[in-house]
């Protein structure tokens, strides 16, 4: 059974999309079969898939305004190994008009509905607001992935998501929940974050993947290559995080389906 996750955090800059793109690759490269929706007008997750989001036929923006379906607009990322569903700047018009539209939060669900047989699992990155665009991600999701950087007003930030998480759940999707967090671009010899970290540990225990991504410049340089970047330098350290990330990714999945 497809497990949906959205990646978001209402702060930008913390590695959403690298995070989307490097953990869809690694799946891809364990056998699992991944989608990944790109729901950033930004189209950032797009172009460090490999595909060049302004010679796109179609994306997301027609998906979610219902005149394409999914099979019709998503791309192969050949460097991946893994499907996208694209996004460019067009996508920043679809808030407007997404407003006037009849069941206007669930609009991506229903069309991952019809192709949810064809995957192990659907990352969705999510924009660094709460628009209606995300919400679309968290109405779709079964869970999510909240990468974090351990520094001290990160922590301020997550609890602003949490409470957006709970809101959506009692109303919305029921089936929402936080997955875990990701400790992102970390430094261990700065104190700050090694406090930051064992203070996430005590209050969230188990919801900490125990995981930890590393400041890496090779993951910073992978995308204007046009590939993530566990395919564009394998041996780097950021790199080896995300597999090692993938593989507890799916062992957690595993325990859930247990539960």
């Amino acid at each position: 059974m497809v497990k949906i996750f959205c990646v978001a955090n209402q702060k930008g800059g913390v590695g959403k999309t690298t995070t989307t793109v490097n953990l869809a690759a690694s799946l891809a490269q364990i056998n699992q079969r991944v989608l990944l929706v790109d729901l950033d007008p930004q189209g950032n997750a797009t172009m460090g898939s490999g595909i060049n989001k302004s010679k796109l036929p179609a994306t997301i923006y027609q998906v979610l305004l219902g005149l394409s379906d999914v099979n019709s607009v998503k791309q192969k990322s050949e460097t991946g190994k893994y499907d996208v569903l694209p996004a460019n700047r067009e996508l920043a018009g679809a808030e407007v008009e997404m407003v006037e539209l009849e069941n206007r939060e669930n609009r991506l669900r229903l069309a991952l509905d019809r192709v949810k047989d064809d995957y192990d699992f659907i990352l969705i990155d999510c924009p660094p607001a709460l628009s209606m665009l995300t919400l679309n991600g968290l109405c779709s999701a079964h869970g999510v992935i909240i990468p974090m950087q351990c520094e001290y007003y990160a922590l301020e930030g997550l609890s602003d998501l949490a409470n957006t998480i709970k809101k959506v759940h009692k109303n919305l999707n029921s089936d929402l929940e936080i997955v875990g967090l990701l400790r992102v671009m970390f430094d261990p010899r700065m104190t700050l974050s090694q406090q930051v970290s064992d203070q996430l540990e005590q209050h969230f225990g188990e919801k900490v993947f125990k995981t930890v991504i590393p400041r890496n410049i090779r993951l910073a340089e992978a995308p204007s290559y046009g590939m993530p970047g566990v395919v564009f330098d394998p041996p780097s350290k950021g790199a080896q995080a995300y597999l090692a990330f993938a593989a507890e990714m799916v062992e957690r999945v595993r325990q859930l389906e247990k539960a």
